[in-house]
């Protein structure tokens, strides 16, 4: 399986930097922000499913 090297790396990036330029920045804040937001409801669904779990098992445990 492909495993890029350091060189590699670093070629992706000057690349990087001559496409975007000054935009890199906004760009990567603009991702990092994605990032956060997809981990944000990923935390939401788990704690519904655990909410939702933790309601069962009380209902079973009463009956």
């Amino acid at each position: 399986m492909f495993s890029p090297g350091p060189i590699q790396l670093l070629i992706v990036a000057g690349i990087a930097l001559l496409l975007f330029g000054d935009r890199l920045p906004h760009v990567m804040r603009s991702l990092g922000r994605s990032v956060t937001e997809f981990k944000k409801g990923v935390n939401g669904i788990t704690e519904e499913v655990d909410g939702a779990l933790e309601d069962a098992s009380k209902k079973a445990k009463e009956e």
